[in-house]
């Protein structure tokens, strides 16, 4: 298929014999979907009805005509709010294998989805299921062995390449149709009964998925499901002394005046607010935390994209005992909401550590605080166009 000027097609025979249709579409070409399966092409005084053999064939034609077209129409709404620099590093980090092998060996991770869908196979049986970002596809078979009738897995990354081969190695191609292409400029053939997706990023909001997963609800049925139904995202402040030693004394590098005869202490401030704007993702004994926390509740059902762009949490915490304030500490859980039974996924520091791990953000200058008191204030979290 190309983008030329010029409206033709024709058909050719190849060497062995086989009948190949060819034409050239452009922007203005007129083109409609004919039943569940088929495309009529118009070109100036000639038609072509193009039947296909199943929803995958048609699913997959029909969403390169889509991203062909894209090409030269407004920008999708994930291309408005990404840089495509960013965009592009993400899908490459998640088309690896070793990366798609990182998240499926967190046995947390994996276990818990598996019994999420396993344990509501009433919600899967026999339904039309959409997986967002399915990586690897591990969802989607987990959905199938739940009874779906049909599950459209959607991926951006090179990876959907080997969803591909692994649906097809496992003889589940009439399940499981692989839709390479973002969720926001893809087009499926039916509404869906339950959206599947893992876009928890670290702190939950982090690489920016949740707003595709919130987007993946147009084509959601009145009264379909979600899994995870919603999160709750931890806060609590924290007594880390070590840690926030290490942090500062990093920065000391740039207190030389002669190094290699050169100055460079005019950009320690510079390296310090640096240093400290990281948050750090590591673990961390419970014992450290100074207060009980404040949890934030994100409903996938209700929530919308623009709702993500900007967050602010209020807090109110009751100090349990007396020392230096260095940061807050965060964590989240997520609850797959079931007809039988509600599933929690946590990344709490009290349950096994998952590949989220928990997430620390240090204050430059602590603060001291006594048991008893009440510490106050807010944390926003703002948008960007990178995934962070």
């Amino acid at each position: 298929m190309g983008k030329s000027g010029v409206n033709s097609m024709y058909i050719s025979h190849t060497s062995d014999g086989v009948c190949v249709f060819k034409c050239l579409l452009n922007r203005d070409t007129e083109c409609c979907r004919v039943g569940k399966e088929s495309v009529l092409i118009t070109l100036g005084y000639s038609s072509a009805l193009l039947k296909f053999e199943s929803h995958a064939e048609f699913s997959s034609f029909s969403n390169t005509l889509k991203r062909c077209w894209n090409k030269k129409n407004e920008y999708s709404v994930f291309s408005q709010r990404t840089e495509e620099a960013s965009a592009a590093q993400y899908f490459q980090f998640y088309g690896c294998i070793s990366q798609q092998q990182n998240m499926m060996q967190d046995f947390v991770r994996t276990a818990t989805y598996h019994r999420a869908i396993l344990q509501n196979h009433v919600d899967f049986r026999d339904k039309i299921v959409l997986d967002v970002g399915c990586g690897s596809g591990i969802l989607s078979f987990f959905a199938v062995q739940a009874g779906a009738k049909r599950v459209y897995a959607v991926e951006a990354s090179s990876v959907a390449q080997y969803a591909e081969m692994l649906v097809k190695n496992n003889h589940l191609s009439d399940k499981i149709i692989v839709l390479p292409g973002k969720i926001e400029e893809i087009s499926l053939p039916e509404a869906v009964d339950v959206i599947i997706s893992e876009p928890m990023g670290y702190m939950l909001f982090n690489e920016r998925m949740l707003e595709s997963y919130l987007h993946s609800k147009k084509w959601l049925k009145t009264n379909g499901m979600m899994f995870p139904t919603f999160s709750d995202i931890h806060l609590a402040p924290f007594s880390d002394e070590q840690l926030y030693m290490e942090h500062y004394s990093r920065a000391n590098f740039w207190c030389q005046q002669c190094f290699y005869g050169v100055n460079l202490s005019s950009l320690r401030g510079a390296a310090v607010d640096e240093y400290f704007r990281q948050p750090i993702v590591d673990t961390f004994d419970i014992r450290i935390l100074m207060a009980r926390s404040v949890k934030y509740t994100v409903n996938f059902m209700d929530a919308e994209e623009a709702d993500l762009h900007r967050v602010e949490i209020p807090f109110v915490f009751r100090m349990v005992q007396s020392g230096l304030i260095h940061g807050l500490a965060f964590w989240f859980d997520v609850a797959f909401v079931g007809s039988l039974v509600t599933v929690w996924l946590s990344t709490a520091p009290t349950e096994p550590l998952t590949h989220w791990y928990q997430v620390r953000c240090l204050l430059q200058t602590p603060l001291f605080a006594k048991e008893g008191e009440t510490l106050s204030g807010k944390v926003l979290f703002v948008a960007n166009k990178r995934f962070a």
